[in-house]
């Protein structure tokens, strides 16, 4: 009986422990990524997750790349963000691309100068490529996806495809490394305006990184989005196409509609696996968290990984032509029909985008 009454009370808040104990003096270095001369959103939010760890918190911000646009993202992030103190420049030519090994042999570098207590990413495609590999390099077992920072050492975390909560209390050795929702820390628009009085810049001594910090990967091209079109992870209004619209000659009419309402697209897992979309455009817990202002899925059944993708928008409209369909069980407003029926009517009500 008391096993199960034990059982029965760890089940009710699960945590994870690791070892030794952390530094009091909080100090954090915060990824950067950088496109168009500008940071962007999502790291300037893993700034914001940075402020929660504690009121006297040092921030310094991690730039790597090269050539006259990295530049103007060095500006940038020195005046876009109040709590950043300093600006960390790793100018290289072995980082004009964000390939995972030489980063994480950087980020390795820097903390053995440094000694920061926190080293924070936010939980895109970058950050989950190199915070694990840096935190090899270091010893320690990283923290990923969370959601809210309690203190300096406790956080709170999805697991279940997002249908639990896991506390986790750090007690591990320096530093605490950790990947966070970037739709779960949003900048204030007070701290969206730029300073008047810039974070202090510093050059990266990259004398120390030899040529095997290249690693074995190596880049081949870059493809990007319609620079038109809302970036998926930030968007305020995201429209989605699912499985129901069976062809990718039919998934126009979810770029038609996006178009018409200055929306980002996105796609579920089936439809990308399918090759209607280029996978850049999946929401779910597999693709991108996103958390807009309004959400539409169109001929989207609703599967555990997706709803972890999008769960968090402020209000979501679903139709589908099935009544049971678990996203009616998320979403605000739903409608029950055909969605060859439902979007023309959309596409033919709704005026052209200014």
């Amino acid at each position: 009986m008391a096993a199960r009454v034990i059982l029965w009370a760890l089940s009710k808040r699960p945590r994870c422990f690791h070892r030794p104990s952390i530094s009091r003096s909080i100090s954090t270095l915060v990824l950067g990524e950088h496109e168009n001369g500008s940071i962007k959103s999502q790291s300037l939010s893993a700034v914001e997750a940075a402020k929660s760890l504690s009121d006297d918190n040092s921030v310094s911000m991690l730039l790597a790349g090269s050539g006259p646009s990295f530049n103007e993202a060095v500006k940038h992030a020195a005046s876009s963000h109040p709590s950043i103190s300093q600006v960390l420049v790793a100018d290289s030519d072995k980082f004009a691309y964000p390939i995972a090994e030489p980063w994480a042999k950087l980020v390795h570098m820097i903390q053995q100068r440094e000694k920061y207590s926190h080293i924070i990413s936010a939980s895109g495609s970058f950050g989950k490529n190199v915070l694990p590999r840096a935190a090899a390099l270091l010893d320690v077992s990283p923290i990923t996806d969370v959601i809210e920072i309690s203190g300096s050492s406790q956080f709170v975390r999805p697991i279940y495809a997002g249908n639990a909560l896991c506390t986790v209390r750090y007690t591990g050795a320096n530093p605490c490394m950790l990947t966070v929702r970037a739709t779960s820390f949003p900048m204030p628009k007070s701290s969206a305006e730029s300073r008047s009085n810039g974070a202090s810049i510093s050059q990266v001594d990259l004398s120390a990184l030899d040529e095997d910090s290249i690693g074995k990967s190596r880049y081949v091209k870059h493809t990007s989005q319609d620079a038109e079109r809302p970036d998926l992870g930030s968007a305020r209004i995201v429209v989605t196409g699912g499985r129901g619209l069976k062809s990718a000659e039919n998934f126009k009419m979810i770029e038609k509609l996006a178009e018409k309402l200055g929306a980002a697209v996105g796609a579920t897992r089936a439809v990308v696996d399918a090759g209607f979309v280029p996978n850049d455009l999946q929401v779910g817990q597999t693709g991108k968290i996103v958390a807009p202002e309004l959400y539409m899925a169109f001929g989207v059944s609703g599967a555990i990984q997706h709803l972890a993708g999008m769960r968090d928008s402020k209000v979501i409209v679903a139709v589908n032509k099935d009544a049971d369909a678990p996203i009616f069980q998320v979403a605000d407003y739903g409608l029950v029909g055909d969605l060859f029926e439902v979007i023309p009517e959309l596409l033919e009500k709704f005026p052209e985008k200014k």
